[in-house]
């Protein structure tokens, strides 16, 4: 995680400078190789029992220090501190192996108005043996004020019109940012420390959207089909230490889901 923790300085040095009204072209491509002991880290710290297939929120992780390189190099528009991510599509084609050698690509794409700023995809491809298996697409918003440009092009899942009812409730631990920063590298001081968090404006450290996502997805476990898609949409942060409850329901093809204490946090659907 050494080469993140330089990223972040970088970002933290250099990004409040950074203006522009274009996406650079650049790519990064890697090929990686799953340690279980690692994936038997984030396993744990996500809900996910042993098996022999990645979950399918683990690529994510292995292409995370590809994304912020991306997001802190050359002709990026933005600063890093600041951006929201409010949404992340999966679509896993097949199984992936825990022993399968991957190449993923990563890129940026898809810079377009929002009703509150301007937002863009980072898209990470995972291949094996030149067959693509799986698409992760995140989606990042740059706050600006004053704008009516708008809204985001892709449709949100179905809101609920108040909370649903719960299927399970899980309590948060203090320290659940920090555990999951070492397993997935994202060391946001918002996830980390009360003390960082405020400075950004928190009353204490938030979950990472990514966790809450693969948590959800736990509780799937064993009910998910080989090729499906998960669509999220981060609502609200979830504050550390917490508790929020769970809720899904079945659709004609698939799933919905969501977060929620006070207020909404995560809605997302399952589509086989």
């Amino acid at each position: 995680m050494a080469n993140l923790t330089l990223l972040y300085a970088k970002a933290a040095l250099t990004g409040f400078t950074r203006r522009g009204t274009a996406l650079p072209e650049s790519t990064v491509d890697v090929h990686v190789t799953v340690d279980p002991a690692h994936l038997a880290r984030y396993n744990k710290v996500c809900g996910f029992g042993v098996r022999d297939e990645l979950p399918i929120t683990y690529p994510h992780v292995l292409g995370f220090e590809s994304q912020v390189r991306l997001m802190t190099g050359p002709g990026f528009p933005f600063p890093l501190p600041g951006l929201v991510h409010v949404a992340n599509r999966i679509r896993q084609h097949r199984p992936i192996a825990v022993s399968e050698p991957l190449s993923l690509h990563v890129a940026l794409a898809d810079l377009r108005p929002h009703e509150r700023g301007r937002q863009f995809d980072v898209v990470t491809t995972a291949s094996v043996d030149g067959e693509e298996v799986w698409v992760d697409v995140s989606t990042y918003l740059r706050r600006s004020g004053g704008t009516s440009a708008a809204p985001a092009a892709h449709a949100s899942p179905p809101a609920h019109v108040g909370p649903p009812t719960p299927t399970a409730s899980w309590r948060l631990p203090d320290d659940l940012g920090r555990r999951y920063a070492d397993v997935s590298g994202d060391r946001n001081p918002i996830h980390l420390r009360a003390l960082a968090a405020k400075a950004f404006g928190f009353p204490r450290a938030i979950a990472h959207g990514m966790w809450s996502k693969a948590r959800c997805l736990a509780a799937f476990e064993g009910r998910l089909p080989d090729a499906y898609e998960v669509d999220v949409r981060f609502k609200a942060p979830v504050l550390l230490p917490g508790e929020v409850d769970f809720s899904s329901s079945g659709t004609g093809d698939g799933w919905r889901f969501a977060l929620w204490s006070d207020r909404p946090h995560l809605e997302g659907v399952i589509t086989r």
